[in-house]
């Protein structure tokens, strides 16, 4: 139980590293959360600062789920408690919770898109690559992340039944349970983009930079 907790522990700490924050006071001597949405996210950092320094977070944030499922969820190998695949599951929420409420920048992080792909990619590879897809045609259809953001939190836990229910009955359950979790979570970290949808009022993609957080 010992190494549980402690991979825990080390996968919130992984995911709580705030890559947009850090990257933002490097290169703009200032918190991204004081610019644009106030999002400590990719999409924000694109908005304000472009898609060099937007590709470098998104590749870190999605690095920190990979490394908490595939790597130090491997500290609690030979645990007689849990499955190997109850303890990556563990350290993959562990590493979301730490993006979204990261310790290192007052629990202000981003929406966890990123670093919840890394560990969905880890864990139900091709549900998740449906789950993208979906993603890339809603964003450049609608030219709004979020409606994209949105539809692949529906779309990852649907194409996960269907792969258990006709294609693979081995898919753990909990995997399952998990997906449902974690598309209700897009919708809790996406309340404002949902308000700001209804109004009609979503930036779009490519939409002219806000220097300041309205």
């Amino acid at each position: 139980m010992v190494s549980l907790i402690f991979v825990i522990v080390l996968s919130y700490l992984a995911g709580s590293i705030p890559t947009a924050i850090i990257v933002s006071k490097i290169l703009m001597k200032d918190d991204i959360r004081n610019h644009g949405s106030g999002n400590a996210g990719a999409t924000n950092v694109f908005r304000v600062m472009g898609w060099k320094p937007a590709l470098f977070v998104v590749l870190v944030d999605v690095g920190k789920g990979v490394a908490a499922v595939l790597f130090i969820s491997k500290l609690a190998l030979g645990n007689p408690h849990l499955s190997f695949i109850l303890v990556q599951i563990f350290a993959g929420v562990a590493a979301i919770i730490g993006h979204i409420w990261t310790i290192f920048a007052e629990f202000r992080g981003g929406k966890g898109m990123g670093t919840a792909f890394g560990v969905l990619v880890s864990l139900a590879t091709w549900p998740t690559l449906i789950a993208l897809v979906v993603w890339l045609i809603l964003l450049f259809s609608t030219r709004i992340v979020s409606v994209g953001s949105l539809s692949a939190g529906i779309v990852f836990p649907v194409a996960l039944f269907l792969q258990k229910r006709f294609f693979d009955p081995d898919v753990p359950t909990a995997l399952l349970v998990l997906g449902i979790c974690l598309g209700v979570l897009v919708f809790i970290t996406h309340r404002s983009n949902i308000r700001r949808l209804l109004k009609g009022e979503e930036n779009r993609f490519g939409s002219k930079k806000r220097e300041k957080k309205g």
